[in-house]
């Protein structure tokens, strides 16, 4: 294994050529004097409104009833993860006294009660569509006991497996001098007993920490047969109904959940030698933050919950009261209740006809010309069949593979260490600082050394988030070099729900950028002279810049200019500053954001020809696209178009290896531009546009309605359709029309 240190300070940028250049080239420094100091929206706040339009699809009535309950279960896990990290962050600068203003001039203490204030709102909106939710899944025969009283057979049923399962993994703790406070692990909840002892009415108090690894719902056997509802009743429900079989010779007084999130950030000292010991005792840590929040049932006893604050030190600590669960993301459990009829129709990626015309040979598809694949529309199966063939192939003499996520269960490791086990060359650059996946990212770590992989866990304080696959083949007298490309990880499962941009390609330029690339991460070899790559850090915002200025100096010859990009997030202020100024010269520039939007649309004299939406739907919005009309009106052939592992964002452009990869193939040119990417601008029926103002607004459908999706599961893809888009019925062809867009 090798940890590669961060030895380039004075890098700043890498051009398209690979050249170093200066930050200011091509300076606007006199234009961005002129923009005004409140052009941006606060980061964490636009978060929270992303979090809001996710929390929204639990509302939208077009959707069947347990896939609103995933959306506000999913809206509980983000809000959580934002709380652990981001949240956890302000309130470190606070506790630490960091004067560090955010992009829209507030201080930490500022944005941290604001945040709490909405948070606060945000999970009183849960709780009623919570309510909401389960009242209409009880029509439908799924229950969720909460106070209501349990029948003979239910309360039998749950006193035998409250004996059998979950009371010999409860460990009561009394609360006194004489017993030291337990530890609550980060995500751990409890319930806090006020008891009477029978023998001599002395008051007690019990502590009960609920295992990790128990179920969150417990489901009660029912006959669908007989009509019978499908009911479950929280973990914590029970253990409070079926709890005097817990403490004999008491009386329960009164009880009270409680749930703890802590700061999970790892933060990498630069000092550190070897990442693995680093990250492992890192991970035991997190466990251990400070605590950020405490959410308490409602009505919780005032003295119970001063005696938590003291004991766990809960300084800039948000207390939330909560009327319904204390984690929503649980609720994820009742979604795999047997119920077709409540969630979507089930979708079966198609396999990419190209690669079946070659009978399966993805190397014979590659050499023919370059495919675009869009999961989750086509099956992420041609990515892992991509590394099976080259793992089996006699003639492929070496594999190199980055690796940020690859999920629990990774056909992609398999094939990795099935290569390497016979015989080939195998190099994985396996990334350690992917958050929340560092543990799973060390098991996979040890795996493939252990199969004989060279393992390389890239820079200390730069994260590799390209997504690369490099395979050498010997053919004829010489090598030739396979490449894949993505915008989203080697993740089977997320590739099932995530919109992610695949690009196979046998162009030797990208074969030789490949290496340079590699070498930059595994021996630090500065990639100097890249034919069509850009690389980060520095490269990919060089290269967007230069893009930006051409569509400035077109429109100053006259000419259209024209700019679509699709993100997950903008954040990065230099780049909003270089678009303001594209805005400002006249340039028409349509983003589509998914989540966090720091830039101001809308405004006059600021950036009046910027629109922005939001795509929230059954598919989550993943790749990263950017198109400049090169001139002309978009779309057209001539366009600028690039696929990217890299949002607008600071850390992505100059603290992380990405790549910005160019799209010149014809078919692919054409799928990415006038499929995917307009597909993304015409979409009503899953839309938000955002104002000047911070708020976002839900589309009209419109007299044309269009759904994204729906599009891309009815109808193949441009590059992978093969042959058959000739002789097959005919994809319908994506317009923008004049006022809006249409499809025809």
């Amino acid at each position: 294994m090798a940890v590669i240190p961060h030895v380039f300070p004075h890098i700043s940028a890498l051009d398209h050529t690979g050249s170093l250049i200066e930050p200011g080239a091509h300076s606007h420094a006199a234009d961005l004097a002129e923009l005004p100091a409140d052009r941006f929206f606060n980061r964490e706040l636009s978060w929270l409104l992303f979090n809001r339009r996710v929390l929204a699809e639990a509302q939208n009535a077009d959707y069947p009833l347990l896939e609103r309950l995933r959306f506000l279960s999913i809206s509980g896990s983000n809000l959580d993860e934002f709380i652990m990290v981001r949240v956890a962050g302000l309130a470190a600068q606070v506790r630490n006294q960091i004067d560090e203003k955010s992009l829209d001039g507030q201080s930490a203490g500022q944005q941290l009660q604001d945040l709490h204030g909405a948070i606060c709102n945000l999970v009183e909106a849960q709780y009623a569509i919570f309510t909401e939710l389960t009242a209409l899944l009880d029509e439908q025969g799924v229950r969720l006991i909460t106070d209501r009283r349990l029948t003979k057979p239910e309360s039998d049923f749950l006193a035998d497996y409250f004996e059998t399962h979950v009371l010999p993994a409860l460990t009561p703790q009394a609360i006194d001098p004489a017993h030291p406070f337990p530890f609550i692990a980060n995500q751990g909840s409890g319930i806090l007993f006020s008891l009477v002892r029978v023998a001599d009415a002395a008051a007690v108090n019990e502590m009960v920490l609920i295992p990790p690894a128990m179920p969150r719902y417990v489901r009660l056997p029912s006959d669908p047969l007989q009509n019978q509802p499908a009911t479950w009743i929280a973990i914590e429900e029970l253990i409070k109904r079926k709890a005097a079989r817990m403490f004999p010779g008491f009386r329960i007084h009164g009880s009270g959940m409680f749930r703890v999130l802590r700061d999970s950030d790892i933060e990498i000292e630069e000092d550190a030698e070897d990442l693995v010991r680093y990250f492992r005792t890192a991970i035991q840590r997190r466990r251990r933050g400070r605590v950020i929040v405490l959410s308490l049932e409602a009505n919780f006893d005032a003295g119970a919950e001063a005696m938590l604050r003291q004991q766990m030190r809960l300084d800039y600590a948000l207390i939330i009261s909560s009327r319904g669960p204390l984690s929503m993301s649980g609720l994820s459990a009742l979604i795999d209740d047997e119920r077709p009829d409540l969630k979507f129709e089930p979708y079966t990626p198609r396999y990419p006809e190209r690669i079946l015309e070659h009978n399966g040979d993805c190397f014979a598809a590659m050499r023919e010309k370059d495919i675009v694949v869009q999961h989750p529309f086509e099956s992420f199966d041609v990515v892992v069949d991509f590394l099976r063939q080259a793992a089996s192939d006699p003639d492929v003499v070496a594999i190199k593979q980055t690796l940020y996520r690859a999920g629990k269960q990774s056909a992609v490791i398999a094939a990795l260490i099935a290569a390497a086990e016979s015989g080939k060359s195998v190099t994985a650059v396996v990334e350690l600082k992917a958050r929340f996946d560092e543990e799973q990212n060390l098991h996979w770590a040890s795996q493939l050394e252990r199969a004989g992989v060279q393992v390389i866990y890239g820079f200390v304080d730069w994260k590799t988030h390209a997504k690369v696959s490099m395979v050498v083949r010997r053919e004829g007298d010489g090598y030739r070099t396979y490449c894949h490309f993505g915008t989203g990880n080697y993740h089977p499962l997320t590739a099932r729900i995530y919109t992610d941009m695949s690009f196979f390609t046998a162009d030797p330029r990208f074969g030789r950028d490949a290496g340079l690339l590699f070498n930059f991460i595994t021996g630090y070899i500065e990639p100097r002279g890249t034919e069509m790559l850009a690389i980060s850090p520095g490269g990919v915002r060089s290269r967007l810049y230069e893009c930006i200025d051409r569509e400035i100096a077109f429109v100053r010859a006259g000419k259209p200019g024209t700019i679509w990009a699709k993100l997950n997030a903008l954040t990065d202020p230099d780049l909003i500053d270089r678009l303001y100024l594209a805005a400002r010269a006249g340039v028409s520039i349509s983003l589509v954001v998914r989540g966090i939007c720091c830039l101001r649309p809308g405004v006059p004299g600021l950036s009046d020809t910027i629109s922005v939406k939001s795509v929230i739907g059954r598919f989550l919005e993943h790749s990263r696209i950017w198109a400049f009309g090169n001139g002309g009106a978009m779309p057209n052939r001539r366009a600028r178009v690039y696929i990217s592992s890299a949002d607008g964002m600071s850390r992505n452009l100059d603290r992380r290896v990405e790549v910005l990869v160019p799209i010149r193939n014809g078919t692919v040119h054409d799928q990415v531009l006038d499929q995917v990417m307009l597909a993304n601008l015409l979409d009503t029926e899953q839309s938000w546009q955002l104002d000047s103002s911070g708020n976002s607004h839900r589309v009209a459908p419109g007299s044309q309605p269009f759904n994204l999706h729906r599009y891309f599961m009815t109808n193949p893809s441009l590059s992978g359709r093969g042959a058959a888009l000739t002789k097959g019925r005919k994809v319908p062809k994506l317009a923008l029309r004049r006022g809006g867009a249409a499809a025809k």
